[in-house]
């Protein structure tokens, strides 16, 4: 078994070689963070990924943060150390359940939570985080509003 300073000094020469980021999310573990070159929530990450110039950006996170990172950075090759990473946000939310709302209220506007599926995302017209949503809903004329 090699050693932690072993590990980390390939990770970082390989960062260079591959001219590659490593973005974690807070809940990552300590050791995971120390080599990260940027730590935050998925929004703070999405930005950060999106002002990285290199080529590879390895997320440390779950499948919905990678997502978007990817899709900021259309060019560059995004990778996710574990492909089954989830969050029971975007498990709870299913794309086919808002393209069916959207077939049937054509005329009403979709706003979804930032941690949402690349699928879902693609189904809505806005998206909002904790901090906005408010403003946003409320800035929805009320005939685009799902009546109550």
């Amino acid at each position: 078994m090699l050693a932690v300073d072993t590990v980390v000094e390939q990770i970082q020469r390989l960062k260079k070689s591959r001219s590659a980021m490593i973005l974690a999310h807070h809940y990552q573990e300590a050791e995971i963070q120390e080599i990260a070159d940027s730590i935050g929530d998925s929004l703070e990450l999405a930005r950060a990924a999106q002002r990285f110039e290199g080529d590879v950006i390895a997320f440390c996170g779950v499948k919905f943060m990678a997502e978007t990172a990817k899709v900021v950075n259309p060019s560059r090759i995004v990778v996710l150390p574990d492909m089954h990473a989830g969050c029971s946000l975007v498990d709870s939310c299913a794309a086919p359940a808002i393209s069916a709302y959207r077939k049937k209220h054509p005329d009403h506007v979709i706003v979804s939570y930032i941690n949402t599926s690349v699928e879902v995302k693609a189904e809505s017209d806005i998206l909002c985080t904790s901090r906005n949503a408010v403003a946003v809903v409320n800035s929805i004329p009320p005939e685009k509003m799902r009546a109550q």
